[in-house]
């Protein structure tokens, strides 16, 4: 089942109410949180008995959108522990290209899904799937609360859907595997699904200074390294970062063009992620500000159920 938050306050009154859920959320999310939330200073303690009825919380939306940072801040109040949704992030030696949370980003908070496979060798979605409920099963054994972050449609919908995947390893993340609206209707299990809803601008400008950032000195040495140790025609080695850093590298590209090159690669998945996950009714979309003292609230009022 999904989770629905508990959204009978006792300050809401009837007519306060939003009729239109996504209105009723981001009211929540806002102006209407207690004050536990307001402050974000008061941590939930996640040892009592009740964690087994607290969600899985998933925080998804397009690349750049700032996942990252928020379901970190999240963990840290709730006593949670993330589970990547990234099928870039599953190889090992691709980190600043794909993106990965650093050892000072993580902050502390346990993270999973990154660096499960070498690059170039066989991960499927049912591999992923298969690796996702066995966290959460062991997360939710140390009195912590799982976390899914990440922005691969098909890993997440696999998971909150219970996909059957035909034989025993499933489908290739790669392949082209349509699914239909009526696969998206009943979610199976206990979960929070949140989506970070971003102005078209925002998101744009959210990409190029991640851009602008990556294409560094150290970005060029992981590369080569890449490279040298994997052999380009591996085909891990084909998404969007290397293959412009390898170009600029070589000389078929400046930098500037490199980097232009790598926004539209980006900003086109950006947009194939969106149109994949706005066919899923079962998320709440609220804008980046609004997701942690909303998940705090939900969270807050599953304790006093």
């Amino acid at each position: 089942m999904r989770f629905r938050p508990d959204f009978r306050m006792p300050f809401l009154s009837t007519s306060q109410r939003a009729s239109d859920p996504s209105e009723r959320s981001e009211r929540i999310g806002n102006e209407h949180l207690t004050e536990r939330c307001k402050n974000g200073n008061e941590k939930v303690q996640s040892s009592e008995k009740a964690i087994f009825d607290i969600p899985t919380i998933i925080i998804l939306g397009p690349t750049g959108s700032g996942k990252t940072g928020v379901g970190i801040k999240i963990a840290k109040a709730i006593g949670g522990e993330i589970i990547s949704a990234d099928s870039r992030a599953i190889y090992k030696g691709m980190d600043i290209g794909t993106a990965k949370p650093t050892k000072e980003e993580m902050d502390g908070i346990p993270h999973y899904g990154l660096d499960l496979v070498e690059p170039g060798e066989r991960f499927t979605v049912a591999d992923w799937k298969r690796y996702a409920e066995q966290k959460i099963k062991d997360i939710k054994a140390r009195n912590k609360i799982p976390m899914i972050v990440g922005g691969t449609g098909l890993y997440i919908d696999a998971l909150i859907y219970d996909y059957k995947f035909k034989g025993p390893t499933g489908h290739k993340i790669g392949d082209i595997e349509q699914k239909s609206c009526s696969d998206r209707i009943a979610v199976k299990g206990n979960y929070l699904i949140i989506g970070i809803k971003t102005e078209t601008d925002i998101l744009r400008t959210r990409l190029k200074q991640r851009i602008d950032q990556m294409f560094s000195p150290e970005l060029f040495a992981e590369t080569k390294k890449l490279v040298q140790k994997y052999g380009w025609d591996n085909q891990a080695m084909k998404s969007d970062v290397y293959e412009y850093a390898y170009q600029y590298l070589t000389g078929e590209l400046t930098l500037e063009q490199a980097k232009e090159k790598c926004f539209y690669e980006d900003w086109h998945l950006a947009k194939r992620q969106l149109t994949w996950f706005k066919r899923n009714s079962n998320i709440t979309w609220l804008e980046l500000a609004k997701i942690y003292p909303f998940v705090l609230q939900c969270i807050h009022n599953g304790k006093r159920k």
